[in-house]
Formats: C-alpha cells, sequence, structure tokens
C-alpha cells in the first residue's frame, strides 16, 4: 500500500499541500485500530467485502450466532442490539450496515465505493437503504418465521409470504441492473456489496433465482473479485474454528 492509496482525494499531481494532507491522512489511518463483529453468512459479509476492497488494515472478531454468541452479556456491552455487523474503530462502535458502509466510503474516499456524483451518492443510499429495510425483513421473514407469527402451524405460509416479498424485490433488482455491470456506473461499489449479500442469502432457501439474469450475472462478477474470494476463505476458516 503506497502512501496516497488511504489519502485523500489530491488537488493536483504536484500540489505540496495535497502531498501532506495524504501522508498526515495515511499516518491517522495506518494507527488507527479497527474491528468487524462478523459471521459466516450474516450481512456482515457487506463491510468485509468493502473494507478489503479500500485496502483496509482490519481484523474480525468472530461470532458464532448458531450458538448465539452475538447474544451473550460480552458481546451486548459492544452492540446491545445483538446483532452484526458493529465496526469498532479506536473502541467507538458503529451499528447498522448502512452507517457502517459509509463510514468506510468516508474514510477510504479513494476507493471509490460510493459515487462522487451528489445526486448519485444519494440514490446509492437509497439503494443501500433498501437493502436494510426493504429486501433483508423478507430474508429473515423465511429463516426465522417464529418472529412473524408464533400461531401454531402458520410458518409456512409465514415463509411463502416472505418469498413472495422477496421475488418482488429482486424483480425489481432485476430492472436496475439491465445493462449494467454494477449498479452506479463501471466501479463495484458499496450498493454493489450489499446487494450481493441479499441475493446470495435468498438463494439459500432453496428458490431457484434463475429467473433474474441480470442478479446472478453480478453475483457471478461479485464473486470473481479478489475482496470476495479474501471473504469465502475467511467464512471457511471461521466455520471450522467453530
Amino acid at each position: 500500500m503506497t502512501v496516497g492509496q488511504q489519502g485523500k482525494r489530491a488537488a493536483g499531481p504536484h500540489c505540496p499541500r495535497a502531498d501532506h494532507d495524504n501522508l498526515t491522512h495515511y499516518l491517522r489511518l495506518s494507527a488507527m485500530k479497527i474491528t468487524l463483529a462478523f459471521a459466516p453468512g450474516a450481512c456482515a459479509i457487506a463491510p468485509f467485502i468493502l473494507l478489503k476492497e479500500a485496502g483496509a488494515d482490519f481484523d474480525t472478531l468472530d461470532l458464532n450466532m448458531a450458538a448465539g454468541q452475538h447474544h451473550t452479556p460480552d458481546y451486548l456491552k459492544i452492540n446491545p442490539k445483538g446483532k452484526v455487523p458493529a465496526l469498532i474503530v479506536d473502541g467507538t462502535v458503529i451499528t447498522e450496515n448502512v452507517a457502517i458502509q459509509t463510514w468506510i466510503d468516508r474514510q477510504f474516499p479513494t476507493a471509490g465505493l460510493m459515487p462522487s456524483d451528489p445526486m448519485q451518492y444519494i440514490q446509492a443510499l437509497s439503494v443501500l437503504g433498501w437493502c436494510g429495510s426493504g429486501i433483508h425483513p423478507k430474508l429473515t421473514q423465511q429463516a426465522r418465521t417464529e418472529r412473524y407469527c408464533d400461531t401454531p402451524g402458520a410458518a409456512a405460509r409465514v415463509k411463502e409470504l416472505g418469498h413472495e416479498g422477496m421475488v418482488e424485490q429482486f424483480a425489481l433488482a432485476e430492472q436496475m441492473l439491465a445493462g449494467k455491470t454494477w449498479f452506479f456506473g463501471e466501479r463495484f461499489g458499496c450498493a454493489d456489496a450489499y446487494f450481493y449479500w441479499t441475493f446470495r442469502r435468498g438463494s439459500a432457501f432453496g428458490a431457484d433465482l434463475s429467473r433474474f439474469a441480470n442478479c446472478t450475472a453480478h453475483r457471478a462478477r461479485v464473486e470473481a473479485r479478489a475482496s470476495v474470494k479474501a471473504l469465502f476463505a475467511h467464512e471457511e476458516a471461521v466455520k471450522a474454528k467453530f
């Protein structure tokens, strides 16, 4: 990693002030302690990918959610919501994917994880919000039916309705990705990482999602990236440890 790799955008190729700002920013990042609370398969994979894309130096706090480690007193001191991801930056905790991903983009601006155009930036935030509040609940509805209705015999119908809602959202994504490599231009970014997780997670419920050709192709492009190959390796290592 070069000094300018994680620095602010330079004002010009020979600007001493810009060089100084880049160096200052780099030194601050080098001293920063970043820890990502992570669980294999969970939506924490999105910030994991983005931190890798940004070239960030970070470690992970790996949690076995099947064993309930996210509900232990020690973890609840970090994130009282009992969820992942949580990003711990020099002792300060950031929760919620939209906030975490926005922080990564702002902290590592040269990675270009969000559009530079103001209106496109807002549109990208909209996609992040949609992934979190529009698609994610439909995935949870299929995985944890008891959170939606605990009436005996209702689980199958709750899951079915979750599937229907998920498919409706993926149909929208299919239109959004038509003729595109990534959600916003030719550069991979936060929207791609977050949506990738939703589509990957959605496929885990046994449904045939191949009808969504654009989403399927998008997933394949994401999985070809070095950051995602690093994710796969980390997930396997964590699962083996558990």
